[in-house]
């Protein structure tokens, strides 16, 4: 654990000149303010201002100061930056210049829903697989949708064209304290996957906000584009983010009953209910992209019907097959375009309200095949019902908060709108000879 002091040593022992303090705005993109480490002791009493609107994502004619308070055990030097006066970063949160936490800040919903869940003796651990595409540029940097090989599911180089560069994001991210469980060529042509170890719930999100900014950086400088894109080509799977919950309560898997020939104790059951109960009303924040539901159709193979099971990949929730200490439940729907904290803010909170009362979830699915029947509930069909789903969801609406809510319904309402009077070429292609 870090604090003040050893954030100051630590930039002086590493020769740091610049220090870049790193917050998310409720879309969940990656916003920074650099300062000369000259100024880092005053940043980290929580002395400077900024503009909310930038965390908002609106341009506001009035501004409202709010601060930027960084947390010291997120401090990591850059490795790629050179040594002699080198770069550092600290994740911030945000509060009002009265002390008091901006309702605006991601990162501080998400520890409001993790000391409910300490308040009922529960911690929640989080281990993810992440995956995206690395693309070729043009000569001006613009992202192609030219892939950089023609690789399968694990394939090895040379089809997997990427494996230099993935090498390298993983050596970094290691670098950086990332603990990486495996890395692989996903089965779409330029299409990847990096996998995270378990960590508490908090320092997930962050490795993930940092995980996509070290990926960006690291393809840039092999000449490639990294997206996280759900669904960036036609024809090939699109990219996910399984999330793999652990809940633990006085250290013990509360998720584990060796007792049970499922292995599965009640608490997994619950939860695993309230995350099938309220996947419709979260879908807008772990898939929040208008293109998100271009992946999730059914018969794909996507994640699509509200179901779970033990063998299934198509269900929308999966148990893996570790038991004891590492009985996890794993979402599989959401995507890498998502703010990782309100997402794992949303999903926590569901799967709580299960647990606290005492849901009880759908026969497990064993067969293995895409999709469910017609007719089976399953998720919003785009992010227009997806948002109309939220707005119903009171369990998900109270854990965001009514100011994130309201600022993240309208900027995705905007963005749904601006799709919806869109003239797509798909129309121009199968309507203007025709009619």
């Amino acid at each position: 654990m870090f604090n003040n002091q050893i954030v100051l040593q630590k930039a002086k022992e590493f020769d740091v000149k610049f220090v870049r303090l790193q917050f998310t705005d409720i879309c969940g993109t990656l916003k920074n303010i650099a300062i000369t480490v000259e100024h880092l002791e005053e940043a980290l009493k929580g002395e400077l201002r900024f503009d909310s609107s930038v965390i908002e994502g609106f341009d506001r004619d009035r501004e409202t100061d709010v601060i930027l308070l960084p947390d010291p055990d997120t401090f990591e030097v850059f490795p790629w930056r050179p040594r002699e006066g080198a770069v550092a970063r600290l994740i911030c949160d945000i509060y009002n210049p009265d002390g008091q936490p901006f309702p605006g800040c991601p990162r501080l919903m998400l520890k409001k829903v993790l000391a409910e869940a300490e308040g009922l003796g529960l911690t929640i651990q989080v281990g993810a697989e992440a995956e995206f595409f690395l693309f070729f540029t043009d000569e001006k940097g613009k992202p192609l949708t030219c892939t950089h090989d023609l690789g399968g599911h694990c394939d090895v180089s040379p089809v997997d064209l990427g494996e230099n560069a993935r090498r390298d994001m993983v050596l970094t991210l290691e670098s950086m304290g990332f603990d990486i469980g495996a890395s692989h060529h996903e089965f779409a042509p330029g299409q990847h996957e990096i996998d995270f170890r378990r960590q508490g719930a908090l320092t997930m999100a962050d490795q993930l906000i940092t995980f996509r900014f070290v990926v960006r950086t690291i393809a840039q400088r092999h000449g490639l584009y990294a997206s996280f894109m759900p669904k960036p080509l036609m024809g090939v799977p699109g990219s996910g983010l399984h999330l793999q919950q652990l809940l633990f309560r006085d250290g013990l898997n509360a998720f584990a009953d060796g007792d049970q020939p499922s292995g599965l104790s009640a608490a997994a059951q619950h939860y695993i209910a309230g995350l099938l109960e309220h996947a419709p009303g979260y879908a807008a924040l772990t898939n929040p992209l208008v293109n998100s539901y271009k992946r999730l159709v059914p018969k794909t193979g996507s994640p699509v019907y509200l179901g779970w099971s033990e063998q299934n990949r198509y269900t929308l929730v999966r148990i893996p097959s570790a038991r004891g200490q590492e009985t996890g439940v794993e979402v599989r729907h959401p995507d890498p375009a998502c703010n990782p904290y309100l997402a794992l803010g949303a999903l926590t909170a569901a799967g709580l309200d299960g647990v606290k009362k005492q849901l009880v979830p759908p026969v497990p699915v064993e067969i293995i095949q895409p999709g469910d029947p017609e007719g089976s509930p399953r998720l919003p069909r785009n992010l227009d019902e997806a948002l109309r789903a939220l707005g119903r969801d009171d369990i998900i609406r109270t854990a965001l908060g009514p100011y994130i809510y309201r600022r993240f319904v309208e900027l995705k309402q905007e963005e749904w709108d601006s799709f919806h009077n869109y003239v797509h070429q798909w129309e121009i292609d199968h309507y203007l000879t025709r009619y």
